[in-house]
């Protein structure tokens, strides 16, 4: 790397923010926009059309989004918008990446108890190693390798979720299923279905409170939330950590790969499948266990189906924040198909859930490979 010098963000970027409160996103809206969660929500309004980097100035944990984007959005009036101030000199993508080591000083240089805020002059103030043009250009084509790769395998993940989703509603909610033609519709539902309560087909059990415990930023086991359960994703970075588990912990408490999660609270009703290993479940996520031998294929994608999440949310209680009650959810009736169709519906399922496992896992090893040689690109410390 030829020479390179330490220059303050404030120096080099302009930083401003936002102008919208964080309630201003539109469902399927045109544009993005960017607010201080780790999604993306959209609204159809732009006010920024550029290349730019984005860095939520605040969260209840001092975890602060960071993304790049490029084309018309909108902000949060906490989100901060950086930009290049001469592109000749540092580019927008160089930022994005120089920032991503970061972020774990971001979060002790925050202030603030319940919320934590990232202020203007720590942006302003700090420092990073700016090499010249072409080495910027060599640094980012070779971290960009490690994005493609794990946004390719997202992609496969998305249609192989895509074909299982549509082929349970094809089955079991329009009962279009192998040899449906010979078999009669009585009661609204297949001759020789059967419906069934959920609390006699699952079990849904309520993760460990982990009260008085004294976490650690690292350690063996990953405390599970609520932040941890997307629709469809589950997030394998944890916030809290353990290197020992309480002895009243109760044994469903330790997940495995292929668990199925939901969450009971905020966004409840979400389900998700757990892949990695020492994950430990906390109190607000319901992990769900088969009774009598359902697969889980049958299992986790009668949770996702949209009719499932009408019930969750009819279902949900409170004003500040919903609320599920796994007693109320289980006393709902489903319908319960032959046991050689699921049968068959598992058979397909196993192979399109493996696939999706691996491609998961394959993705956290690109992340951490990736996570591990960008400080040391950035620092100059490996030579490109």
């Amino acid at each position: 790397m030829k020479t390179s010098q330490k220059s303050k963000l404030g120096h080099i970027c302009t930083i401003r923010t936002g102008k919208l409160d964080s309630n201003a996103a539109v469902e399927g809206g045109k544009y993005p926009f960017f607010t201080c969660a780790q999604e993306t929500f959209s609204i159809d309004k732009f006010a920024f059309d550029t290349e730019a980097v984005l860095l939520g100035g605040n969260n209840a944990n001092g975890i602060f989004p960071l993304k790049y984007y490029q084309g018309k959005f909108n902000a949060y009036q906490r989100t901060y918008i950086i930009e290049s101030k001469d592109r000749n000199k540092v580019l927008n993508k160089f930022v994005y990446f120089s920032l991503r080591p970061v972020l774990e000083y971001f979060k002790s240089a925050s202030i603030g108890a319940a919320t934590q805020y990232l202020t203007k002059p720590v942006l302003d103030n700090l420092k990073i190693t700016l090499p010249d043009i072409d080495t910027q250009r060599s640094i980012i084509d070779i971290v960009y390798a490690y994005d493609d790769l794990i946004y390719t395998n997202r992609r496969r993940i998305q249609l192989l979720e895509e074909s299982a989703r549509l082929l349970f509603r094809e089955w079991f909610v329009y009962f279009r299923f192998p040899g449906y033609g010979k078999v009669k519709i009585v009661d609204g539902v297949p001759d020789g279905w059967e419906k069934e309560k959920i609390n006699t087909l699952v079990s849904l059990l309520g993760g460990h409170a982990f009260k008085g415990t004294s976490y650690q930023q690292e350690g063996k086991y990953g405390i599970v939330t609520i932040k941890n359960v997307q629709q469809g994703s589950f997030i394998p970075q944890c916030t809290d950590y353990l290197d020992d588990t309480p002895n009243a912990m109760r044994k469903h408490c330790f997940l495995s790969n292929g668990d199925i999660l939901m969450s009971l609270t905020g966004n409840v009703g979400r389900v998700c499948l757990v892949y990695g290993e020492n994950f430990l479940l906390n109190q607000r996520v319901a992990k769900i266990e088969s009774k009598n031998k359902l697969p889980k294929s049958y299992i986790y994608w009668m949770f996702d189906s949209p009719t499932m999440q009408k019930r969750i949310e009819n279902l949900s209680y409170g004003s500040a924040q919903q609320n599920l009650s796994p007693i109320k959810l289980g006393e709902q009736k489903v319908i319960l198909p032959p046991d050689p169709l699921l049968e068959s519906f598992d058979e397909i399922f196993s192979l399109i859930n493996s696939e999706i496992i691996q491609l998961l896992i394959q993705n956290q090893k690109l992340a951490q490979a990736r996570d591990l040689l960008l400080p040391r690109l950035m620092s100059g410390a490996i030579e490109v």
